[in-house]
């Protein structure tokens, strides 16, 4: 016997057997299809009360949902961050957390629950079996296709069925309220604390190096000197936080110097008072050029004239440096008339 006579080995051919007449018979083919099983009505296809019953149930769920996601948004607001309560057998938790944990998980097991109770009882459960066919769809396919899309969303029940149609409309509308809610914890709103510091009117001028209120005599021409609002400690939980906006630096030129005419009003004797924020990405400025009155950024060189408005002439800072109006008061000392007339540093998202 040729090669091409032998059957494959994983080729299974029909068993002959010869009857006692000797006929050859062909017993029947241990694996052939046994097609579908026969369909089994549900309870709830065969009775509408029910059907009604599986809605109601599905519409609870759903209605559980939009419970507990107004639950979820009132513990968010209602309950302190601070407060902690006994769960047995976890023990003592954030209420905070358990609430806003245990409201989202009902809210979505509401959601989930009621659609899988949907599809097992309500919508059509009838099996179908459908030939394999090419990729590409050809427009018979294409019309069946949408003739089924159609017959299913009419055996969903979801035209007809309003009260599981609206709670879940309900349930997937105010679910989403919960990430927004959420998004509140990202961080505190900055209101408007990026435009203060704690430069205010009659706040003195004090040296920074010995913490003691600054007279027009303390600076000399050509001189650098660092300053801070008076009232502000270096063991100040916020410190860091305020020197960041509020660091001064001041410089005496010779008042026909001053090209700017702001600058020379805002100033005192010749005497300026200008933000020691870089105004590229914050770093603090410390590089005075005494003959030029320029002062550099260590950081990226963004360079600014302290002799006109404290304006860039170099490097990638996008505004010129923010002035302090400063005056002397009845005892000889330096002091500040209000806050700087804009925000201190980088520029940022609200800055109008």
């Amino acid at each position: 016997m040729s090669s091409h006579e032998i059957p494959e080995a994983d080729e299974q051919l029909p068993e002959k057997r010869e009857s006692a007449e000797g006929a050859v018979e062909v017993a029947e083919d241990p694996f052939a299809d046994p097609g579908m099983p026969p369909h089994e009505h549900r309870k709830q296809d065969i009775d509408e009360r029910a059907a009604k019953r599986s809605e109601r149930t599905v519409a609870l769920l759903f209605t559980s949902s939009m419970v507990a996601t107004i639950a979820f948004i009132a513990s968010y607001v209602a309950i302190p961050v601070d407060k902690y309560v006994y769960v047995f057998p976890i023990g003592h938790i954030s209420a905070l957390n358990f609430a806003l944990g245990l409201t989202l998980a009902i809210a979505l097991f509401g959601i989930g629950a009621g659609a899988v109770h949907w599809a097992r009882t309500l919508m059509s459960d009838v099996e179908i079996a459908d030939e394999r066919h090419p990729i590409a769809a050809g427009p018979e396919v294409k019309t069946k296709v949408l003739d089924d899309f159609r017959a299913g969303a009419a055996e969903s029940g979801f035209g007809r069925r309003k009260l599981a149609r609206n709670t879940l409309f309900g349930a997937l509308a105010l679910v989403p309220l919960s990430g927004l809610v959420l998004l509140r914890d990202l961080g505190p709103m900055p209101g408007t604390k990026l435009r203060h510091t704690k430069w205010g009117k009659g706040k003195l001028l004090m040296n920074q190096n010995t913490m003691q209120p600054l007279r027009p005599e303390d600076i000399v021409v050509g001189s650098l000197t660092f300053a801070m609002p008076e009232g502000m400690e270096e063991d100040q939980h916020d410190f860091q936080t305020e020197i960041a906006k509020a660091a001064l630096m001041l410089v005496r030129l010779q008042p026909e110097n001053i090209k700017d005419k702001r600058e020379l009003d805002w100033s005192h004797d010749g005497i300026v008072a200008f933000s020691k924020i870089c105004t590229h990405v914050g770093c603090p400025i410390n590089l005075y050029e005494q003959q030029t009155h320029h002062v550099l950024c260590p950081c990226h060189q963004s360079t600014f004239d302290l002799a006109d408005g404290g304006r860039v002439i170099f490097g990638p800072a996008g505004h010129a440096l923010p002035q302090l109006r400063i005056t002397v008061n009845g005892e000889g000392y330096l002091e500040a008339m209000g806050d700087f007339a804009e925000p201190v540093g980088p520029a940022f998202w609200e800055r109008g």
